[in-house]
């Protein structure tokens, strides 16, 4: 099975010229390794960054958010990425993204910081041509919605199901529908409060 693998990331080898001629080469990098510590080694980014491509759709659909042009066109013909998960091409998203289990989820805000964490049936988008704004270390659970002119500020928790048509302030958790801020977290301590 490891040599099934191994030939089959050959294959991404185009992608690695696509990466290594990036204007974001470094948020590619905080993508691939959003959950670990980067490595010092050029050639060991090279092989997970082939690695990851060639058994995540999910992450080559960010991949190719990443990197546009006439040669990320020809590599989406030969290797597609997930139509079931859409990220807006004016939508700006800092490094670090989370690819929990993003089915069926859709990306259009106006602005996501680093380190977005990003569950299936997510949508974040437009209401009257107006997009939101979501924070730096913002978690989105299972099937909640964020619509409209509104901030997600940083460290919040968007619970499942919820309906978000109002600004969240930062670090708080936020639940229901429409959603309302339940708990308000101490970054601190990393616990939190009532």
């Amino acid at each position: 099975m490891r040599i099934f693998y191994a030939i089959h990331q050959l294959f991404f080898l185009p992608h690695l010229m696509l990466f290594l001629s990036s204007k974001n080469k470094a948020l590619i990098t905080e993508d691939l390794y959003c959950l670990d510590i980067i490595p010092n080694s050029s050639l060991r980014v090279a092989y997970d960054l082939t690695m990851r491509l060639s058994q995540s759709k999910y992450f080559r659909t960010l991949f190719y958010f990443r990197t546009t042009g006439f040669f990320s066109n020809i590599l989406r013909l030969f290797y597609p990425r997930d139509n079931r998960f859409t990220i807006d091409v004016n939508t700006k998203i800092d490094g670090g993204v989370i690819l929990a289990h993003p089915y069926s989820s859709i990306i259009n805000a106006k602005q996501v910081g680093k380190n977005l964490y990003i569950n299936q049936l997510v949508t974040v988008g437009e209401k009257e041509g107006k997009k939101p704004t979501i924070g730096d270390h913002v978690k989105l659970y299972t099937n909640c919605t964020i619509i409209g002119d509104i901030t997600i500020g940083d460290n919040c928790i968007i619970g499942a199901g919820a309906v978000v048509t109002k600004s969240i302030p930062d670090n708080s958790v936020a639940v229901g529908n429409p959603a309302k801020v339940i708990k308000t977290i101490d970054v601190n301590k990393g616990s939190q409060n009532d």
